[in-house]
């Protein structure tokens, strides 16, 4: 299954077909089910896929997530959203399944603390679908968020892929809004920076 890192469209569900929706799977209605997983597995595997970078890992922890939620419906209390609460999911299995690899990467050092501050981040996400992309620079794109630290790939991909607003994504990684905020401007700073030295040598 081959995904562009380009930002996909928000999933748009109404919220009554959607509250609808969860009372069916809480009762375990089949059918349901089936169509919760139709309408969230290509985000979800696209979203592990990238936070994992092991296809035969990815499709294990996707299968693993709706099996999880599955389990846990009658647990769900619509205090977030259902894509909130299913991206949880997915980032605690993605989170267990590199700290069980020992795939852990490093933060990239930008000689700031990545915990710290406000930052000012602007409407600039990364948004390759705005160019003409070939083969070669999108596997810079990868290559740059793979050295990411997963810290900073996460609220990158929620945000700038996944379309999750800075409160989503501190609702689903539970973290302070600040932090998000500067997790974000520091993946932003990296990929540039990795790929500004890559369009350079081009020139």
């Amino acid at each position: 299954m081959e995904l562009t890192f380009g930002r996909t469209a928000r999933i748009n569900m109404d919220p009554s077909l959607e509250q609808a929706l969860v009372e069916r799977c809480k009762r375990r209605d089949p059918e349901a089910f089936g169509r919760f997983v139709d309408t969230y597995q290509t985000r979800i595997y696209g979203y592990v896929k990238r936070m994992l970078r092991n296809s035969e890992d990815a499709d294990d922890v996707a299968q693993e997530v709706f099996i999880k939620a599955f389990q846990a419906f009658d647990r769900f209390d619509g205090r977030s959203s259902l894509r909130t609460w299913l991206f949880r999911i997915a980032h605690n299995l993605c989170i267990d399944r590199l700290r069980k690899g020992d795939r852990s990467l490093n933060e990239t050092s930008l000689d700031c603390d990545p915990e710290e501050g406000t930052w000012d981040i602007g409407d600039d996400r990364w948004q390759p679908e705005q160019m003409v992309l070939n083969s070669e620079l999108m596997s810079q794109v990868e290559a740059a968020l793979e050295c990411m630290s997963e810290k900073l790939r996460t609220v990158l991909l929620l945000h700038d892929r996944e379309d999750f607003a800075y409160d989503e994504i501190a609702q689903t990684l539970d973290l302070p809004l600040g932090t998000v905020k500067s997790r974000l401007f520091l993946a932003r700073t990296h990929l540039h920076k990795h790929l500004s030295i890559y369009l350079g040598g081009q020139s």
